[in-house]
């Protein structure tokens, strides 16, 4: 313990030590501070007691009493202005080591993003991103021409029109030829005067064979 007060006062400081031992060691002397400060509040208070006691019967021996206590309220007061500048000084490595600690994982994590951007530059960002641009205005043209239906091209209606015309006209002139090589229509009395006529020419022709069988028969 000497050698690390005098560490303090100028002595050689280990250059190992860590703010969080320096921590350590000044809590530990806060807690001698403490239990020292602990004493000697116990022995103010029995100085009291026996200078009551005395303070009618033996008032030398109250003084001498009055006097020890006073000695020690003087010692305890240097003690709790010791202990203060203690406590001060561990909030101050505490804060220090706090701040050494972040600005370590700061510097961490500058040097994982300077590894992770590597060659990154904003010119190249920018060209990256303008590139991204161009091929999604260019999927976005691609997509909208699949969608849109497909265009024959401008229609003539005259044109049309015209071509309709021709159609319906050859229709009707194949109409009019097919006209002309129907058979006239016969009247029904026609049809009447021409049968018996067509009935006696078959008659006369079975009786000419009918003849002509006889005659065979009698030569």
């Amino acid at each position: 313990m000497m050698a690390s007060f005098m560490s303090y006062f100028g002595g050689k400081r280990d250059p190992k030590k860590t703010a969080r031992d320096a921590i350590v060691d000044l809590r530990q002397q806060l807690q001698m501070i403490e239990k020292k400060e602990e004493y000697l509040q116990k022995k103010i208070d029995e100085e009291l007691k026996k200078a009551r006691a005395n303070a009618v019967s033996n008032k030398a021996a109250a003084t001498a009493a009055l006097r020890r206590k006073k000695a020690s309220e003087t010692e305890l007061d240097r003690l709790a202005g010791t202990r203060l500048q203690l406590e001060l000084q561990v909030n101050s490595l505490e804060s220090a080591n706090l701040n050494a600690e972040t600005m370590a994982a700061m510097k961490r994590a500058s040097d994982a993003l300077q590894t992770i951007h590597g060659n990154m530059t904003m010119d190249k960002v920018d060209a990256t991103m303008a590139r991204i641009n161009e091929q999604r205005e260019l999927a976005n043209e691609i997509a909208e021409a699949i969608s849109n239906p497909m265009s024959s091209g401008d229609v003539d209606e005259e044109e049309l029109k015209d071509e309709l015309a021709d159609l319906e006209q050859d229709e009707l002139n194949k109409r009019l030829m097919g006209a002309e090589h129907v058979p006239l229509h016969q009247p029904a009395g026609a049809v009447a005067v021409d049968e018996p006529r067509r009935q006696v020419a078959v008659e006369d022709d079975e009786e000419a064979q009918l003849r002509e069988l006889q005659a065979a028969l009698t030569m």
